[in-house]
């Protein structure tokens, strides 16, 4: 489990359906939960202070990861039980990829747009969604697409900084509306 807060950034290499990344945290262990763009995944192998994780075939089908080559990727620890849960709930598990459409700047603030994903019953204005690991809050939302508003800090310390127009962003819905859906879904027994 993760918070959506991330941690740190690094390039990321991919060779044969494996990635690579700089170690850049301490005390990483063999079998360790790392998120990368949200996705989470296991320290296989630590070898020259880097760390090599293996991607399933749901992982390439449904992330952007096989996009990311040479590409910066958010990175995030899990979660331990005595740390501060400053985002909200993020499973590490991807929905899938939607499109970014743009951003504007707004005196401190950056306004960045995204194509609703399939699960448009989650979209709700100030509801929770993790885009590249990062935890959001929806600020608007049209028949189509949906913003969130970003702060200076979270701007230029997540890889939101370097997505361009039509770029594929990894999106994982709120674990808790995940449920709640099904349990509706399933109605009285």
């Amino acid at each position: 489990m993760f918070t959506g807060i991330i941690q740190k950034m690094s390039k990321m290499i991919l060779k044969n359906n494996n990635i690579i990344i700089d170690n850049v945290f301490e005390n990483v262990d063999l079998g360790e939960s790392i998120a990368i763009n949200g996705v989470c995944l296991t320290v296989e192998k630590i070898e020259n202070n880097k760390l090599f994780f293996s991607m399933g075939e749901e992982t390439l089908s449904k992330t952007n990861l096989k996009y990311y080559n040479y590409k910066i990727v958010n990175l995030e620890r899990a979660l331990r039980v005595s740390d501060f849960l400053g985002g909200h709930i993020v499973s590490g598990h991807v929905d899938g990829v939607i499109k970014f459409l743009n951003i504007r700047k707004s005196h401190n603030t950056y306004w960045m747009k995204f194509k609703f994903p399939d699960e448009k019953w989650a979209i709700i204005e100030k509801g929770s969604i993790s885009l590249n690991g990062i935890s959001l809050t929806i600020a608007k939302k049209d028949l189509d697409s949906f913003e969130i508003q970003v702060i200076d800090h979270t701007y230029k310390n997540t890889n939101l900084k370097y997505l361009k127009m039509n770029d594929l962003v990894n999106y994982e819905i709120d674990v808790i509306a995940k449920y709640l859906k099904n349990i509706i879904n399933q109605g009285p027994k």
